[in-house]
Order: C-alpha cells, then sequence, then structure tokens
C-alpha cells in the first residue's frame, strides 16, 4: 500500500508499506502551509531533487528532530553533513540503491540547483521509486525531456508526481508529454499555486488532461490519498 500526503508545493509525504518518505519539505517558509506541523511528521527518509529553498527549506529541521536519513546528490549531502545531520546517503544520476522501502534511482532533471547559501548543489535529479506496492517517478523540477522515455522503458510507472506549473518547470502539456514518456496514465500534480508566477489554471488543466485521457490529480495541502497493491 501507499499512501500520499500532500503537504503543498512539491512537499509529499509517501508512506510505502509503513516506511514514511518525505519528498522536498518546503512547508514552514510556506504561506499555503501554514496548518502543518513539520515535528509531527516523523518521516524515516526525506529524499531531496535539488537544492533551491522551496524544496530544502525544511530538511534541516525535519532530520535533526527525526533522525530520518536524508538521500540526494552527493553536493547536497554533503552541504547537509556540514549542518550536523549524519545520517544520510549520497547518489548521482544513473545510480541506485536499495533501502528498506524499496528500490531508489536517481535520474536526470534539467532545471538549475542552487543551495540557499549560493552553495554549487550539484545537478538537479529525479527519483524513481520501485517498491512491491507499486512504481512511481518523483520529477522534481524539470523540463520536458527524451530521457524521460528511458524511464518508460526500464520501469512499468503506476504514477508520476510532475511539475504543472509552468514557467520554472514543466506546465500541463508538457507534462501529459512526460506522462506519455514513462509510461502512465495517473499525473499527481505539484509546483503550482504556491507563488504568483507558477498559478494553475486548474480548470484549463483538467480540460487538457480529460482530453490527453490522463487523469490529473491535485491535491488540497494536507490530504492523503492511498494507492498501490
Amino acid at each position: 500500500m501507499i499512501e500520499i500526503t500532500f503537504y503543498g508545493h512539491s512537499a509529499f509525504l509517501i508512506t510505502i508499506d509503513g516506511k514514511k518518505v518525505l519528498f522536498d519539505p518546503f512547508i514552514t517558509p510556506n504561506e499555503k502551509a501554514q496548518s502543518i506541523d513539520i515535528f509531527k511528521i516523523s518521516p524515516d527518509y526525506v529524499l531531496v531533487s535539488h537544492g533551491h529553498a522551496d524544496h530544502v527549506a525544511d530538511v534541516e529541521e525535519i532530520a535533526k528532530q527525526s533522525g530520518a536519513m536524508v538521500v540526494s546528490n552527493f553536493e547536497i549531502i554533503s552541504w547537509f553533513q556540514q549542518k550536523g545531520i549524519e545520517n544520510v546517503h549520497p547518489m548521482n544520476h544513473g545510480g541506485s540503491k536499495v533501502f528498506d522501502f524499496g528500490r531508489v534511482k536517481y535520474v536526470n532533471a534539467v532545471h538549475s540547483s542552487t543551495l540557499p547559501d549560493n552553495s554549487p548543489g550539484g545537478n538537479p535529479g529525479g527519483f524513481v521509486i520501485e517498491t512491491a506496492s507499486g512504481t512511481f517517478y518523483y520529477a522534481g523540477d524539470t523540463a520536458l525531456t527524451y530521457d524521460m522515455k528511458l524511464i518508460g522503458e526500464e520501469f512499468s510507472i503506476d504514477f508520476a508526481i510532475l511539475p504543472i506549473g509552468d514557467n520554472f518547470t514543466m506546465g500541463i502539456d508538457d507534462a501529459l508529454k512526460a506522462a506519455d514518456f514513462v509510461g502512465t496514465d495517473k499525473i499527481i500534480g505539484m509546483h503550482y499555486d504556491t507563488f504568483p508566477y507558477i498559478v494553475l489554471d486548474r480548470e484549463q488543466a483538467n480540460q487538457k488532461a480529460n482530453a490527453a485521457r490522463k487523469e490529473l490529480v491535485l491535491l488540497e495541502i494536507g490530504e492523503k490519498i492511498i494507492l498501490g497493491k
């Protein structure tokens, strides 16, 4: 069973057979997510796609409070180690690692990645998570890329968490193509509505998804859904 809780922007807690995996926590600075208490999340893992502040803002606080393992690229992990976080696992593009909740592969993203203090954040990425309960793609911030076709060739993707806010990432049109590339009909939207630059026309996005015969899931902050076997 895979339980998905949305914490706003690109932050998701995904519970996989009892293990709690948190992605890109940007919660306390997000005015739309003030109802969320980060100290009640207590994840087992924190996966970080890239170094921008709207993806790493709460990583240090949550990792130190919970003891969660932080997983990201080498540069981001090194940065957090300098902040005293010891439970870490570095990765890089094309590499995979089996954790107790499933196999994680760190895949390409087309974006930028500078940490909040202007330290280099390495190259941005996304994650494919392969588990006994299902396989999904968390894209991070990215443009549409043909590399996504390789994901569809290697994995049977049950659903994809894709940025749809446009301007800084893919918009809905490219996200629908990305879903085709990775081979799924179910998109969970992220990276929209948080800032004026990325306000989503929900009616238009749903119309385009319906026309493409895709299911577009737009969660409310704090909402939970259950997917998988």
